[in-house]
């Protein structure tokens, strides 16, 4: 198993094995507890071919990222439940929406007693085993480390935001039945569709699966299509005006959930526009939250 190294960082940004620059938000900025940093393209399985230097926005919105790091967000002893959700940020599988699609809904988890982590993964530049690889090790991190983390390892889901909701939901189906999160929750989630007719999801798998992507492999890695009776109980949310990843993406892979008979939910708010996870000053902010809330409960006293 590869060395990890476990770092509390008071600077912005170090510098990987590699000598490109690597990028890491502060606990200060970030509210994170601790930082992990897990391996990078030089001693993943996989590379993403990236050679530029990772950089980042004044909105924490990470590019070109070639390291990946969890950030640890631990529930008070006090009051855990005993469930950990791994934290998939969006951003168009070109950048990563670290802010809001992550840290913010750790922190709001954290408040409820679930502890999390944020996954900063490596952006795929065609490369689709590089996403995978980071969020699967993420997912076996929290569960390795369930004792430390006061968690129940068979209590660990994940929750995904644009295209993290698709890349949540992929590696739930890549994964082996006995492997997989106990249950997902997605939010606006980019998971497939009629991806063609529209050119940011076009976009979106492009940079997932290459230049060269053809319409199997579109096929293939449109999650509606891998559902089975075996995959997870699904939290969806949406809103009805996003116009960046329409919400029949969602009503078709909750289509697909209730088909193969998986327990699911469906919450389609009336006003939103894309990307509205983890802002206070939304609207639907608080139901959004009692939702995720109720749902955590409810799976967690499932047996």
């Amino acid at each position: 198993m590869k060395q990890r190294l476990t770092i509390l960082l008071s600077l912005a940004v170090t510098l990987s094995v590699t000598a490109q620059k690597r990028v890491v938000v502060t606990p200060e900025q970030s509210g994170a507890d601790e930082i992990v940093h897990y391996w990078d393209n030089s001693t993943a399985p996989h590379s993403n071919g990236i050679t530029d230097d990772e950089t980042i926005d004044s909105k924490l919105n990470m590019s070109q990222t070639t390291s990946t790091d969890f950030y640890l967000y631990k529930a008070d002893p006090a009051k855990a439940t005993g469930q950990g959700v791994v934290v998939v940020p969006g951003g168009g599988y070109y950048k990563l929406s670290m802010q809001y699609d992550g840290f913010k809904i750790a922190q709001y988890l954290r408040s409820i007693g679930v502890t999390a982590i944020v996954v900063k993964y490596r952006l795929p530049n065609g490369v689709r085993e590089v996403v995978l690889e980071d969020t699967i090790a993420a997912l076996h991190y929290m569960r390795e480390q369930a004792n430390e983390l006061g968690i129940d390892p068979q209590q660990v889901g994940m929750l995904g935001c644009s295209a993290g909701g698709h890349l949540a939901a992929l590696a739930t189906h890549t994964l082996a039945v006995e492997e997989r999160p106990k249950f997902n929750i997605l939010i606006y989630p980019s998971t497939g569709g009629d991806v063609w007719s529209n050119y940011r999801l076009q976009n979106c798998f492009e940079r997932l699966l290459g230049k060269w992507r053809t319409q199997v492999d579109i096929e293939n890695n449109s999650c509606e299509n891998l559902v089975t009776p075996e995959t997870p109980p699904t939290l969806l949310m949406h809103t009805d005006e996003d116009t960046t990843v329409p919400s029949t993406i969602t009503t078709t892979y909750y289509k697909a959930l209730k088909r193969h008979g998986v327990r699911s939910a469906l919450y389609l708010f009336p006003a939103g526009a894309h990307g509205w996870a983890g802002h206070d000053e939304w609207h639907y902010a608080e139901p959004c939250k009692e939702a995720i809330r109720d749902w955590l409960e409810i799976e967690r006293n499932r047996k």
